[in-house]
């Protein structure tokens, strides 16, 4: 009886891994796309969005203080004294335009740091106006701006510094960087692990099922003198372990682009995950790959061809994509044990749980076992329809 179901296993992971084009667009494709589209999408975002190290912003000024010129050494910035009208207005004009040579317009009025000290807000009256001019759509005037902001700020607040806050070098986030890592991991890799799992899943489950009846090669073990409950676990075991293999690769791309992605974020270390957080994790994938293939497989079972399935398959997708995204979000997160029988919304939550470092074994626990339990009644399912003539053999 186990030979026959040995047979299945053998049999589908012969049809995958025999097939090079298969096993290049499901195991292979996935994580490397992901990897370099991740990689392309970082270094653009961070060209796109970040100044280029050793830079000098071209700032055109009217009237500039010596304060603020003497506050601004050190930065990138570089003043061009404007002598006033036709000057700044053709200084603005090429701002407008996004002309080099101007990143930043900034407009002091006559004896500004006279006005600045002399001026009380008890007195009432309007404060000296400082008028600055950027483009945003310019990566480097909005830079300039930003820097200029600062300066002007310090300048304001060294006026009446009655009292600082958080003086010093000393460090006042007392988050570790372990708690950071662990935070942003929580919040990204629980929605990917759920869409990477089931794409997998889709990517090998209703070719095998729905694409042996499209073809009729279903029949042929159907006729067999097997046990159909060994066809069904036979079926449903390989094919966890392909989907396994395809969500793994998906997800290691995605790791290892996501500091690329990120743009180098310091604190996103993986190694603050110890064996036992990768062992429950471990448990929870396997559980919610054997019960995405068993909903899947009943699917794929039911349908006329794999355009079929894969379109009534598409809105399972959709809410376990849901479920990650609550689980980002931290949306309906809820710790009661009962909550962790909800097949899909379980996993996301144990994913959030094990990656922020504050997972409760007894979930993961819960989670695993009602998953598979599912599985096994969905097997059962299974079973009952490959005996059914009705459902296999449907035009």
């Amino acid at each position: 009886m186990k030979n026959n179901m040995v047979t299945v296993i053998k049999k589908e992971f012969r049809r995958f891994f025999t097939d090079r084009r298969m096993v290049l667009t499901t195991l292979v494709m996935p994580g490397l796309m992901i990897y370099i589209v991740y990689s392309v999408m970082g270094t653009g975002l961070a060209s796109q969005f970040g100044q280029e190290e050793g830079t000098a912003l071209q700032v055109s000024v009217e009237n500039l203080p010596q304060g603020i010129a003497a506050a601004s050494k050190g930065t990138p910035l570089e003043f061009t004294e404007l002598s006033g009208g036709q000057e700044t207005d053709g200084a603005l004009e090429g701002l407008r335009e996004g002309a080099e040579g101007c990143d930043l317009v900034a407009v002091f009025p006559k004896d500004f740091e006279k006005l600045a000290a002399a001026y009380d807000k008890a007195d009432g009256g309007d404060a000296p106006a400082v008028r600055l001019y950027y483009n945003s759509v310019q990566t480097d005037s909005s830079s300039a701006y930003d820097m200029m902001e600062e300066i002007l700020d310090a300048y304001e607040t060294s006026l009446a510094n009655k009292f600082d806050v958080n003086p010093g070098d000393e460090k006042y986030d007392l988050a570790t960087e372990e708690d950071m890592s662990a935070q942003f991991f929580s919040m990204m890799v629980p929605m990917l692990m759920m869409v990477f799992l089931f794409s997998g899943c889709m990517a090998v489950v209703p070719e095998s099922i729905a694409g042996e009846k499209e073809r009729g090669t279903i029949a042929t073990l159907l006729v067999t003198p097997m046990k159909r409950s060994h066809l069904a676990l036979g079926k449903i075991i390989s094919l966890s372990v392909i989907a396994v293999l395809s969500g793994l690769s998906s997800f290691l791309g995605t790791m290892l682009s996501l500091p690329k992605l990120m743009g180098g974020v310091q604190y996103m270390d993986a190694s603050v995950y110890g064996i036992q957080e990768y062992l429950l994790m471990l448990a929870v994938v396997i559980s919610t790959v054997l019960l995405i293939v068993t909903l899947v497989s009943i699917v794929s079972a039911f349908a006329k061809n794999v355009k079929e399935a894969t379109g009534w398959v598409t809105p399972i997708m959709i809410v376990s994509m849901l479920f990650g995204v609550m689980s980002m979000l931290d949306i309906a997160s809820q710790t009661g044990m009962a909550w962790f029988l909800i097949p899909l919304y379980n996993s996301a939550q144990c994913m959030g749980g094990i990656f922020s470092l504050d997972v409760d074994v007894w979930n993961v626990a819960v989670t695993a076992v009602s998953n598979i339990c599912y599985a096994g009644i969905g097997v059962f399912a299974l079973t009952k329809m490959f005996g059914s003539e009705k459902v296999m053999f449907s035009k």
